[in-house]
């Protein structure tokens, strides 16, 4: 598989007024994506809204996305909180094409550093594939410490990543720093993605590109270069975008810009509500002319 760098982005799902899966938004989305440079596609995690989706929907959208992945890698969610549920997930996707999984650290169970460590070991164990943890804690309720992350980098050969979004600097900056080789750190906050670009990480599974994918790969190519007065500038026209993506919870806003560029209707599915009318505001103002 090619190595995870620069910007992945975390796909999100379409929904119909009525409720469904609007499938032909979401190969549209998946070709845009494609178009404009991305480096490898995300499906089926938090900005897809995997939790609220059938077993049916996960399965055809997965398919959809390695039909249209234009040879990209596609790197796809499989986490849940436990081992036999996460295992079940793999059975389920893997004949739709999978190159990677990423698997999130447990949530509600508020597993202890060991219980991480074996759990993410016991996972990587049952599958060929390689994997991805992503650390979340403001979802899962459960950080992922350094020192258990490198050791899993260190023990599992098949750990290749970390989709990290704890928003500790001095987490990642050790993480990436103490890695062994072949090892990628990857941002999970848009808006941290340069910082920790500057000491090593290897790029983005980015929300913001949904909207602006060839923007947003630009940054991640010019930092990748070592060019950094280019991707600072790039980041400059951005950051307001990466902020306004979390005015309320992932994926409503980003949705909401969507929308307004014509690309999908606005709907999620609860217990995540409508976006609200300053949500389609902000997004307006900054998406105009774009």
């Amino acid at each position: 598989m090619t190595e995870l760098k620069g910007c992945g982005t975390a796909l999100v799902t379409p929904f119909l007024s009525d409720g469904g899966v609007d499938y032909a938004a979401y190969v549209a989305a998946v070709d845009r994506q494609v178009a404009s440079g991305v480096n490898f596609l995300v499906a089926l995690a938090t900005t897809g809204e995997t939790p609220s989706l059938s077993r049916e929907e996960k399965t055809e959208l997965l398919r959809l996305t390695h039909e249209h992945c234009g040879g990209l890698p596609v790197v796809v969610g499989c986490g849940s909180n436990s081992v036999p549920a996460t295992l079940d997930n793999i059975r389920l996707l893997e004949p739709y094409g999978v190159d990677a999984w990423l698997v999130v650290v447990p949530f509600y169970n508020k597993p202890t550093q060991e219980g991480q460590y074996l759990y993410f070991k016991k996972i990587a164990e049952s599958t060929d594939k390689p994997v991805v943890i992503y650390n979340v804690p403001g979802r899962t309720g459960a950080n992922m410490t350094a020192q258990t992350c490198l050791r899993l980098a260190r023990d599992v050969e098949n750990i290749v990543a970390t989709k990290e979004a704890s928003g500790k600097f001095d987490q990642i900056a050790e993480i990436i720093k103490e890695s062994p080789e072949g090892f990628t750190v990857l941002s999970g906050d848009d808006d941290m993605t340069l910082d920790i670009m500057e000491v090593g990480a290897g790029g983005v599974i980015s929300v913001a590109s949904n909207l602006l994918p060839a923007e947003v790969s630009a940054m991640t190519a010019a930092a990748l270069d070592g060019d950094f007065v280019k991707a600072r500038a790039i980041e400059s026209t951005l950051s307001p975008i990466f902020k306004a993506c979390f005015v309320e919870s992932n994926p409503i806003p980003v949705k909401a810009g969507m929308n307004i560029l014509g690309l999908m209707e606005a709907d999620v599915r609860l217990p995540l509500s409508y976006p609200a009318e300053p949500t389609f505001s902000l997004m307006k103002s900054l998406l105009a002319g774009r």
